[in-house]
């Protein structure tokens, strides 16, 4: 039973294994993603050639609000740059710059409640989705609704599809992972004794001669496994070789639980859009997971110089602390609430390295984002890691879907890959010749994570912040530029891979790179302070 399902294990993880094992193939440098693409033979966004050429310059700080998990504002490599609401005094329980929000010292945190406690998951926006109208569709036909009301009832019916298509996989998903996960350490404590060593990898079992089948069964299993992943390295856990967890793998079935709503924690009506207070002030999110905002940040903002860590792209930045992404989907009325906080406190440059498939309140995000638009606030957002084409698929939140235009303070970013082993494009990235502006670095890209540690991480999630890093550094230099011309100066500086063909991610089918947003290119710091540098000029003139 386990040899016959290990096929379908892998492809149902193979975003995973892919990222994963297009990380082993060859090792780019820890920073590759500040190189420089012809000095240092890796396509990076040449970071550091950027500040030779901008050495001698003054500049001015520029805060860049982060819409994430949470962050570690107490690492090492990031608490010198963490912005600080000056009108505010800590800990007194007084709103002193009444702003709405009381002790915001450091930001915001839209899903925490008021005794201290956090919320760390939630559901998919599909199942709340399904929940919202399974009452009012559930046993209906089209017969039963107007012709006005179909469109509400074809909604339904594809959220409906969609719902049960995803539960289901994902319940069979956790069982098959869990299976196997348990088969793999079973045996490896099997070959351990039998050895009599600690460690065992794929040479060793190969050395197994037995005629007994529960040993001859283990070799198999565990030949499969590591034939499947990577030989070299000792493999104690499938699901930990996935980046997983068993408390991951089972949290992704309950993403689907329509009983499961941790609101109560918050103490707010999610559907009351424009309340102003809710949550608390603890941005690191004490009690969660808060790898992937720590993470993000930096990417846009670890010190630089300091000789510790690694050196962020943006040297001249306070990065504000917004948590509004669970592990789970983020909810639209925090979304829009934290991009409004951010605007309002001073942010010039928001990132937002998340996203979902549905969207309940839309028009009160868009809201959101046009009020970011006429208060000249960027903002950078990743186009996500399904390996889809989202001219064509939905990915939310986004600045098109019901707008006659894309947004001119907007910039969608996909993920680039070091080109060494001749991979240019995450093979999870989304894409799109409309909808996706820029590609930035994305895969094995070494950060910060909690508890002064550093990881590797890749994602859109990763190739966002770069984006964000830079247009802070354009802003930082040139503060005379308006958001829609840093993301005009963004799209035109991108380097071009001069017609290199690639495999789209997802189907594998050779494209030219340039096809794959509406830039054809990767971001380039360098390139784009040249630029803004001449645009300058030119006004000055």
């Amino acid at each position: 039973m386990i040899l016959r399902n290990m096929k379908k294990v892998f492809s149902l993880a193979l975003l995973c294994l892919a990222m994963s094992l297009s990380a082993q193939n060859a090792t780019p440098p820890k920073n590759w993603f500040n190189l420089d693409p012809v000095e240092n033979r890796v396509n990076g966004v040449s970071t550091e050639k950027a500040y030779e050429y901008l050495k001698g310059k003054e500049s001015k700080t520029v805060i860049v609000a982060v819409i994430d998990s949470g962050i570690d504002i107490l690492h090492e490599d990031l608490k010198d740059v963490v912005w600080i609401n000056e009108g505010e005094i800590p800990d007194n329980g007084i709103d002193d710059d009444n702003n709405g929000y009381v002790d915001d010292v450091y930001g915001w945190n839209f899903i925490g409640g008021k005794d201290g406690t956090n919320v760390d998951k939630d559901s998919y926006a599909l199942a709340r989705e399904y929940k919202r109208l399974q009452p009012i569709y559930e046993g209906k036909t089209k017969d039963d609704f107007k012709k006005k009301e179909l469109e509400g009832f074809e909604y339904w019916e594809e959220v409906k599809t969609e719902f049960e298509k995803g539960a289901n996989e994902s319940a069979g998903q956790m069982q098959l992972l869990q299976s196997i996960d348990t088969q793999l350490r079973r045996f490896n404590k099997l070959f351990q004794a039998y050895f009599m060593i600690d460690t065992i990898t794929y040479d060793i079992v190969q050395k197994v001669n037995s005629t007994d089948q529960t040993v001859l069964q283990g070799k198999a299993i565990l030949s499969s496994v590591y034939e499947a992943t990577d030989k070299a390295l000792p493999l104690d856990s499938l699901i930990y070789f996935l980046g997983l967890d068993l408390e991951q793998v089972t949290s992704q079935s309950g993403a689907y639980d329509l009983d499961f709503d941790p609101r109560g924690i918050v103490g707010d009506d999610p559907n009351q859009l424009g309340e102003v207070g809710y949550g608390n002030n603890d941005v690191i999110g004490i009690g969660t997971k808060n790898f992937h905002g720590t993470h993000v940040s930096g990417i846009i903002a670890a010190k630089r110089g300091n000789g510790i860590g690694i050196d962020g792209v943006a040297n001249n930045v306070k990065i504000m602390a917004l948590r509004a992404v669970p592990d789970g989907d983020e909810r639209d009325k925090d979304v829009a609430n934290a991009i409004r906080y951010a605007v309002d406190n001073g942010a010039q440059v928001i990132n937002m390295s998340f996203g979902k498939s549905y969207s309940a309140h839309l028009d009160y995000v868009y809201e959101a984002i046009e009020y970011a638009e006429s208060k000249g606030v960027l903002l950078v957002h990743a186009a996500g890691n399904s390996s889809k084409n989202i001219d064509e698929a939905n990915n939310f939140p986004n600045d098109y879907i019901g707008k006659r235009k894309n947004m001119s303070n907007w910039i969608e970013v996909g993920a680039s890959d070091s080109g060494l082993d001749e991979n240019y494009v995450g093979v999870f990235s989304n894409y799109g010749k409309k909808n996706v502006d820029v590609f930035a670095p994305g895969v094995a890209i070494y950060s910060l994570a909690p508890d002064n540690d550093y990881q590797d991480a890749q994602g859109t999630s990763m190739a966002s912040p770069v984006t964000a890093g830079v247009a802070a550094m354009l802003l930082s230099y040139f503060p005379d530029l308006k958001a829609e011309q840093v993301k005009d100066i963004l799209i035109r500086s991108s380097r071009s891979l001069d017609g290199l063909r690639v495999p789209t991610p997802g189907s594998g089918e050779e494209v030219k790179f340039s096809d794959l947003s509406v830039s054809g290119g990767i971001i380039n710091a360098a390139e784009a302070v040249k630029l803004a540098e001449s645009m300058t000029l030119k006004k000055k003139r």
